[in-house]
């Protein structure tokens, strides 16, 4: 059944006022746990929507979006490559998506092994800063989920400071789902830990990339630095 026609523009109207509660959400968790709330950054997960949406929440202040698909980001960077806008790849990185990552996006988020760190690194254009990367961590040990175990990131943040084309910004984990906020934390606390010992170390990690809708007050509480919020801002994913 088509769409009513004037469904594109209601739904661009949701994402400012769905945007406004993410960043009053923010706010409050910030202020709750002794956080400056300009430290916690928001990546308004785009995956799947179409542009006007995108620039629906450009148009509210949003500057940071992720994306999990690469040809459908493609599109949408195209279309919107007048704008000021920071792309964050948060998906999977397969090595034939390396090329348009390195050259298109300014973060990757997912970053799990050395082969693609390094592919990274060789492909990002001359003349562009050094990619952002997160090392993904699979902190919860999930069969399910991407990610290196905990006693294995220090090796590859190792490699990874050495390449040219990337700059190693901190680490990333998408924790299994639990219901208990104090329970939600520990994942969280973990990874913050997992950053502070590779600091001590000789690195200098900025990022946590932790925290989505359900349980983004639990990682704000443990440092989140960057949120990653898609269905709370743009509503139901699409595929």
């Amino acid at each position: 059944m088509p769409r009513p026609a004037d469904s594109g523009r209601a739904d661009t109207v949701d994402v400012a006022a769905r945007l406004a509660d993410i960043r009053r959400r923010i706010d409050a968790a910030a202020a709750q746990y002794d956080r400056d709330p300009d430290d916690v950054h928001l990546v308004a997960i785009s995956k799947t929507k179409p542009a006007a949406m995108v620039a629906a929440a450009l148009d509210a202040g949003q500057h940071d979006f992720g994306e999990n698909y690469l040809q459908d980001a493609l599109d949408k960077i195209q279309a919107l490559a007048e704008r000021d806008i920071a792309w964050h790849f948060v998906g999977d990185i397969q090595s034939n998506k390396t090329r348009d990552i390195a050259a298109h996006f300014d973060w990757a988020h997912a970053v799990d092994r050395f082969k693609i760190a390094r592919r990274l690194s060789d492909q990002r254009p001359e003349g562009m800063a050094p990619l952002n990367v997160c090392i993904q961590v699979n902190i919860d040990a999930e069969a399910s989920k991407s990610g290196l175990a905990p006693g294995d990131v220090a090796e590859l943040a190792d490699q990874m400071a050495e390449l040219p084309g990337i700059r190693l910004r901190g680490l990333m984990a998408i924790p299994a789902v639990r219901d208990d906020f104090e329970a939600q934390r520990r994942p969280f606390a973990a990874l913050r830990a997992l950053r502070d010992d590779l600091n001590a170390n000789g690195h200098t990690l900025d990022v946590l990339s932790m925290g989505m809708s359900a349980d983004m007050e639990a990682a704000i509480a443990e440092g989140a630095t960057h949120v990653r919020i898609g269905t709370a801002i743009f509503g139901p994913r699409d595929r």
